[in-house]
């Protein structure tokens, strides 16, 4: 622990040029005294790391001092990639990787370039769950999940109280919920993290298929899954304004379709999840839609709508 903390040490004044005691002591989440005690022992060490006395002081390296430990090792660099999604490396337990690989990065980079990361920072940030996300800790299979992808491993675990052996090929992070995506047998599944009970990883290493692509695979499940719950097709008649309206109401994987199926006067035809979820849906254009088909749905607008007239009248 202490080794990483010294040469994150380095990596900082290397990319810095100069930073006090208190700034150090910030960054690395520890006391200034152990500062002091960190950068007297990178003196013992042969590091050329001085103090510069007086007003904007602080520890600062020798000119043209450059440190050897600026490469990345393979998991500094993976975790490299990730590093805009901050929450996940938590939940991951790779954040202390990250920050490494971060700061040699950040020394690796010339002079001129070195505000570019902070920079960045206060420009772009990534929030990946949505809205109303509650702070729950992440799923306590994930760290041994995570483990197994990096490193190729089969894992023993059960889901949903069915043992399976898995090949896990990796994780998606989706609106705050986690996924893998593994082989089982001869396919590939998706299976939701916290639906695992116990997860054991195997001293077993898989050979991974190279041209298997997560990003596709994800996007094909996806869009099946959510075709596959398109069950009821409602029949609707739309004004201008609402076939303006349909792509911000229907869903995405049903747009397509519904806008294929336009016939004049504004007639389209929808997929939908259910009669109920379509009345939430068919309310949303207000009297912008007309209900043709089916006879069910129609009623229920209706009466919602005669509801809604004796509210204002």
């Amino acid at each position: 622990m202490r080794a990483s903390r010294l040469m994150s040490l380095v990596l900082l004044l290397q990319g810095r040029g100069g930073m006090t005691a208190a700034e150090l002591a910030k960054e690395l989440e520890v006391s200034e005294r152990t500062v002091h005690r960190d950068v007297l022992a990178l003196s013992e060490a042969g590091v050329p790391v001085y103090a510069d006395r007086g007003r904007g002081g602080g520890y600062r390296l020798l000119d043209g001092y450059r440190t050897r430990l600026t490469g990345l090792d393979r998991t500094e660099a993976e975790a490299l990639f990730l590093s805009g999604v901050p929450a996940a490396l938590r939940e991951m337990g790779l954040a202390e990787v990250a920050a490494t690989a971060r700061l040699k990065a950040a020394a690796a980079l010339s002079p001129a370039l070195r505000d570019a990361p902070s920079l960045a920072a206060q420009r772009f940030h990534l929030d990946a769950p949505g809205w109303f996300a509650g702070g729950d800790p992440p799923p306590a299979p994930l760290a041994p999940l995570a483990r197994a992808v990096w490193n190729d491993l089969r894992v023993q675990a059960v889901y949903k109280d069915s043992p399976r052996t898995l090949e896990p090929y990796g994780l998606v992070l989706k609106a705050g919920a986690w996924y893998l995506a593994a082989r089982s047998g001869t396919r590939f599944l998706i299976f939701r993290v916290h639906r695992f009970g116990a997860v054991s990883v195997l001293a077993e290493p898989f050979d991974r298929e190279q041209d298997f692509d997560l990003a596709a695979f994800w996007a094909a499940q996806s869009a099946e899954f959510t075709r596959s719950l398109l069950r009821e097709v409602i029949t609707l008649r739309l004004s201008e304004r609402g076939l303006r309206m349909l792509r911000h109401i229907a869903d995405p994987a049903a747009l397509d379709d519904a806008l294929a199926s336009l016939q004049p006067g504004g007639v389209v035809r929808l997929a939908v999840e259910s009669v109920p979820v379509a009345y939430s849906q068919v309310l949303r254009f207000g009297p912008e839609a007309e209900v043709l088909e089916p006879p069910e749905l129609r009623t229920m607008v209706a009466e919602a709508a005669a509801r809604m007239s004796g509210l204002y009248e």
